[in-house]
């Protein structure tokens, strides 16, 4: 068998071989995947996953900026190999994807004007809540309002960022995600509520045939969860995930 036969067979060598580890991120989420354009470089919680899976390896990281709506199609050609980019695991996602163990736990909030008079989720009933497109917001949102007896009209967008602008500017009641990611946007003006939901995990995922890849990732999540080395990142950018259900 050839070197090149070997790496087609095996995706960890194919990356050794290639010295580089495409890695998908997020570069419009403050503490876990940013892009600074005052010093050029990406940053955050899973950018620090990254490069330390990188290290592992013995590889260079090239960050490849993702959105909710292009994360997957880039998994599905082959530009990343491995996706870090707040990505919760679904039933669904699991189906088409092969993903990690948690990296994370978060669960779903609200951030709101401090002006706007709303301080619960019960004051979110008939609000116009914006949402990210592509991503599992409205779908819990729907499940949660028709379980709990409210209504909510919804306002979904491509980034994080316009959603942020559209809540200052007052086309939007509420931003609705991840509370680690609305941490991102708080500002004088702003608050997250106390409430949340839908506690998820956040899962490192590639395409369906590279489980060697996720069963490497899996092997070394079990250590830094073990020696800190992920609480030790946590810690850096302030975060403290929810408690796993």
């Amino acid at each position: 068998m050839t070197t090149a036969q070997a790496a087609s067979k095996d995706p960890l060598q194919a990356i050794k071989n290639r010295g580089v580890l495409n890695v998908g991120v997020k570069q419009d989420v403050p503490n876990f995947g940013y892009y600074s354009a005052k010093t050029g470089t990406y940053e955050g919680m899973e950018i620090d996953v990254a490069r330390k899976l990188a290290k592992s390896l013995g590889v260079k990281v090239n960050f490849v900026p993702v959105t909710t709506q292009t994360r997957e199609p880039l998994m599905d050609n082959g530009q990343i190999d491995l996706l870090i980019a707040t990505y919760t695991i679904t039933p669904e996602r699991q189906a088409n994807y092969s993903i990690s163990d948690p990296y994370y736990y978060d669960e779903t909030g609200f951030l709101v004007r401090k002006d706007s008079g709303i301080k619960s989720m019960k004051d979110l009933n008939n609000k116009v809540i914006g949402v990210s497109q592509g991503a599992t917001t409205k779908a819990n949102l729907t499940a949660y309002a028709s379980e709990n007896k409210q209504n909510y009209r919804f306002v979904q967008l491509g980034s994080f960022p316009e959603l942020a602008v559209s809540l200052y500017a007052k086309r939007i009641d509420a931003f609705s995600v991840d509370k680690s990611i609305l941490s991102g946007y708080v500002s004088d003006k702003t608050v997250i509520l106390k409430d949340g939901f839908n506690i998820q995990s956040y899962g490192i995922a590639t395409k369906k045939s590279n489980t060697k890849i996720t069963d490497y990732v899996n092997q070394k999540l079990a250590t830094w969860t073990k020696d800190g080395s992920l609480t030790k990142i946590y810690k850096k950018f302030n975060l403290t995930p929810a408690k796993a259900e």
